[in-house]
């Protein structure tokens, strides 16, 4: 029953991502906004923002008798997130992309919007990797730094937004292909029925993403796993991973801009709000197995970055973003 309960989840995710993802471009249209802003900031903080709930839940939803066990899921979600955004989720989109661009074909996200989202990830996720030195003592400390996070995420926001009516004359614009799905219905298509339909996509991901986290974690404890490893690997790919279906069916299009976005949004948001709370919230030590998670996340990011800024990205370069998923599951698992 579990694999079943996973099978008909997978579908309802699938079914829910390609109506989120066509009302989401009606959206950008009518907006008249950046597919960097559609991606980066619409999709990606849209679909997070259900996961986030994970951590949010663990540490201040726990009963006293858990605290621990509830800081070790928090702290696993909060930096799993990341870590399998800049890994396995990378290397799964290249992969698809490579079944009809070849693994030498080109990428081609708009540049500046990949830089920024990945030079702010660099930048906050770092930031949040400190912080796991500073002795739990010093509040002071550890308040100034989780503040910051926060900041750094505004005003990424801001530098986004601001950034989008001049990619819009440079052709960067949001375009949707297909025509609305609900106006098949013979219903307006309108402001309206472009928000409802993004509401009933959205919402058969979350339910579909509920039921996958449910057959995950029966399976998981067949496996006998402990709750930092199921924090760290299961959940990140139950909750995140069906959702980036978005990225998939934009890379397979041609959406660079709008499926790297996704992703590389979504890293900033899960890079800097939700560490804020864990250095503020929870003991946020540095332990074996976070640092290795930690340090594969930012030299899977660096890389990508690297990759892109010398002019040439490619699906084989993204072969090493999942070897570096592949080498931490094997340390956690073996």
């Amino acid at each position: 029953m579990d694999y079943l309960l996973l099978l008909v989840s997978l579908i309802v995710i699938l079914i829910g991502a390609e109506a989120f993802t066509n009302a989401l471009e009606h959206l950008g249209e009518r907006l008249k906004i950046s597919e960097g802003v559609t991606g980066s900031i619409f999709a990606a903080v849209g679909t997070a923002l259900p996961e986030a709930m994970v951590p949010i839940i663990a540490i201040l939803g726990g009963a006293a008798s858990s605290q621990r066990v509830g800081e070790e899921v928090g702290v696993g979600a909060i930096l799993g997130a990341p870590m399998m955004l800049s890994t396995l989720s990378i290397f799964l989109m290249a992969y698809f992309a490579a079944r009809r661009r070849g693994w030498a074909g080109d990428f081609t996200p708009e540049r500046s919007g990949f830089q920024r989202d990945l030079s702010w990830f660099l930048a906050a996720f770092s930031l949040g990797v400190i912080a796991m030195f500073v002795p739990i003592e010093q509040t002071l400390t550890r308040g100034v730094i989780g503040i910051s996070l926060v900041l750094m995420y505004f005003f990424y926001i801001m530098l986004t937004l601001r950034a989008s009516a001049g990619l819009v004359n440079e052709g960067h614009g949001t375009e949707a292909e297909a025509p609305l799905y609900l106006s098949k219905l013979h219903l307006p298509e309108n402001l309206l029925t472009i928000l409802a339909q993004l509401g009933l996509g959205f919402g058969a991901i979350i339910a579909g993403a509920h039921g996958f986290v449910a057959g995950v974690e029966h399976i998981s404890v067949l496996l006998g796993m402990s709750a930092l490893a199921l924090s760290l690997l299961v959940i990140p790919v139950a909750t995140e991973l069906p959702e980036k279906v978005n990225s998939i069916l934009w890379i397979r299009r041609g959406k660079d801009t709008l499926a790297f976005g996704n992703i590389t949004g979504a890293m900033v948001f899960q890079g800097s709000i939700l560490p804020a709370l864990g250095v503020m919230l929870t003991p946020w030590q540095p332990t074996p197995d976070v640092l290795l998670g930690a340090g594969l996340t930012l030299l899977a990011s660096l890389w990508l970055f690297l990759m892109h800024r010398r002019g040439t990205l490619r699906p084989i370069h993204m072969v090493f973003n999942g070897l570096c998923y592949f080498a931490y599951f094997t340390v956690l698992v073996f």
